[in-house]
């Protein structure tokens, strides 16, 4: 088991050195109300002030500020900047205009990639619509065939020629001979 031991001389040597960065602190916050650095800015409404004017007010005169008073509203720079874009104030900036081959370029892409897109959904719904149409086309064929092999049959041809009045030959058939002169006839 590990025993800690507490050591007094290493706390009064931390001591010296925390109250001396908290005199510090001190010190540099009552430079600064006394000395305060004076520069312009601009506030939104576009009047221009001085740090001076808007300094805070030493520790003593803060006490007697009532519960009431609200404190001061900051400015917002997130306000500013949409302003700036929705003006139009952003477009002539330095670095949207160095940039506009750049954003033309990427309008063109996304131009084409959008025409990609269409003509791929294009191609896609024609090549469905021939599916289709080769599906039908097939079972048309499929049925025509088995009605013209039913058609063909010996038995179908015989019940269509009767009504007609032709009729079955009991004759078996036979070769006719030619040569030059004389016709003959022979079974084999």
């Amino acid at each position: 088991m590990i025993q800690y031991s507490f050591n007094p001389s290493i706390l009064q040597s931390f001591i010296p050195s925390i109250l001396h960065s908290f005199n510090m602190t001190e010190l540099r916050e009552n430079k600064m109300r006394e000395h305060p650095v004076e520069t312009e800015w601009e506030d939104i409404s576009g009047r221009t002030t001085s740090d001076k004017e808007t300094a805070a007010p030493p520790k003593e005169t803060r006490q007697e500020v009532s519960p009431k008073a609200k404190p001061a509203k900051k400015s917002h720079k997130g306000r500013k900047r949409v302003q700036d874009v929705l003006g139009g104030d952003y477009l002539s900036t330095k670095s949207v205009t160095s940039n506009v081959p750049f954003l033309i370029y990427l309008t063109v892409l996304t131009l084409l990639y959008i025409a990609n897109t269409y003509n791929t959904e294009r191609m896609y719904k024609q090549i469905e619509r021939t599916k289709t149409e080769l599906k039908e086309l097939r079972f048309e064929y499929i049925t025509t065939r088995s009605a013209l092999m039913f058609e063909s049959k010996l038995s179908e041809l015989n019940k269509r020629t009767q009504a007609i009045g032709l009729k079955e030959t009991l004759i078996p058939p036979y070769k006719i001979f030619y040569s030059e002169g004389s016709i003959q006839t022979g079974n084999k």
